[in-house]
């Protein structure tokens, strides 16, 4: 039995609140278990300098942790002189994750800024990063199409990521942070709704895994990618195949591993 009471299969409750922010043209608060984030999508009639004159768009992530999102404070990294190589390959993994499912020559000319803000910290702030930020960029998305901003949703997938990991001698999904800082494996899984992956991080900690232990977290891991893009199925609709999307009336829906309460 795991210390939350889970299963290894089951994921932590999924809480996700839509339009936190009135500003922003998509935003969500997600809650995966006790890790909050906050996430906007906010859109920039501009690109990097190497874009100028090349018709395409494209999407940068920035991430940070509040200072009293841990169980002390942390220092702010502006204060620091800049993000730790943490912060920049998480902001990184974002970036590509999302950009993965984002046809960026629809997009246009513009940056799609996305930032993601972690109020309260217990395992799996990257991967909750992501999965909120699929909603965010999607109520962006058809924001733009719906203003004719641009001719077509440039969405092309849903995409989602979640934890797996060796705890003990048992694979499990889903780590919070007591679980992934005695975990002797921890892997990151990115995945589209369509099953093709966009990234796989798998990392031992003095321990080597087998090709059967990798494969078991691989199960595992895409058992809860599906999970998650049940929930993002009740704020999007969509049929990428025909490149159609649908914001959803839904503000808030909560779900329970095996059971689902509509907030």
């Amino acid at each position: 039995m795991r210390p939350d009471g889970r299963t290894p299969t089951q994921i932590r409750p999924v809480k996700i609140i839509r339009d936190f922010n009135i500003y922003a043209e998509g935003s969500v608060l997600i809650e995966m278990g006790n890790t909050k984030v906050i996430i906007t999508a906010s859109i920039e009639e501009k690109v990097p300098p190497f874009l100028r004159g090349s018709g395409q768009g494209w999407i940068t992530a920035e991430y940070a942790m509040l200072p009293r999102s841990t169980e002390s404070r942390n220092i702010r990294e502006v204060v620091r002189g800049g993000p730790s190589g943490r912060t920049q390959e998480i902001q990184r993994l974002i970036g590509r994750s999302l950009r993965g499912v984002v046809d960026l020559r629809k997009l246009g000319e513009r940056t799609l800024w996305v930032d993601c803000d972690v109020i309260q910290a217990d395992g799996g702030t990257r991967v909750a990063s992501i999965t909120g930020a699929f909603i965010a960029v999607a109520d962006a998305m058809i924001k733009i199409t719906e203003e004719g901003l641009v001719k077509q949703n440039p969405l092309k997938d849903y995409v989602a990521a979640i934890s797996t990991g060796i705890v003990g001698k048992e694979v499990v999904l889903d780590l919070n942070f007591k679980e992934d800082s005695s975990a002797k494996v921890d892997m990151n899984l990115v995945m589209t709704g369509s099953g093709n992956f966009v990234e796989v991080q798998a990392t031992g900690e003095e321990y080597s895994f087998t090709q059967q232990e990798f494969d078991k977290m691989l199960e595992y891991g895409k058992l809860g990618i599906n999970k998650l893009i049940h929930i993002q199925k009740q704020f999007i609709e969509g049929i990428p195949s025909i490149g159609h999307w649908k914001r959803k009336d839904i503000k808030e829906f909560v779900y329970v591993d095996k059971e689902e309460v509509n907030g």
